[in-house]
């Protein structure tokens, strides 16, 4: 699996850590390893733009997801692209506060949130809800476990 990282915003980034929980998250899920991901990390009037213009939103919000490949959809040996995730520090900073989190924890809770979208998952539904967020529990859990066993 292939991870591409660009922070064009403002707030400090810790890139090297959401692209370890990325493979991680992208190995966990079995995601072959010819995808590629892209995560993008925008300013809060980039991420509005885009809400509006993808979703039919007004404003910024954390985080969009934005599937291209699902994966086993592209022939063997064709390039696959799992799709982008994009997310806005500066409004993670705003719910990571009201949510008692760090502001690490909330982009890297964002993160795995914008990947499971990328791999069919949804919380319309109140099961759907259950599923996605206990997911990333449990992916968030096991990979702060895992970095801390190794240092990181």
């Amino acid at each position: 699996m292939t991870v591409y990282l660009a922070d064009e915003q403002s707030l400090p980034v810790d890139l090297e850590r959401l692209q370890r929980l990325a493979e991680y998250v992208l190995a966990d899920r079995h995601v072959p390893a010819a995808m590629e991901l892209s995560v993008l990390c925008v300013e809060r009037d980039v991420i509005a733009s885009l809400n509006a213009a993808y979703m039919g939103s007004e404003g910024p919000t954390d985080v969009l997801a934005f599937p291209i490949d699902f994966p086993g959809e592209t022939a063997a040996g064709q390039p696959s692209l799992l799709g982008d995730v994009v997310l806005c520090p500066a409004v993670a900073e705003e719910h990571s506060s009201r949510a008692g989190r760090g502001l690490s924890d909330e982009i890297d809770l964002l993160l795995v949130h914008g990947i499971l979208h990328l791999l069919g998952h949804d919380h319309a539904e109140p099961d759907e809800r259950e599923l996605m967020f206990g997911l990333t529990d449990q992916l968030l859990t096991r990979f702060r476990g895992a970095a801390h066993r190794q240092g990181s």
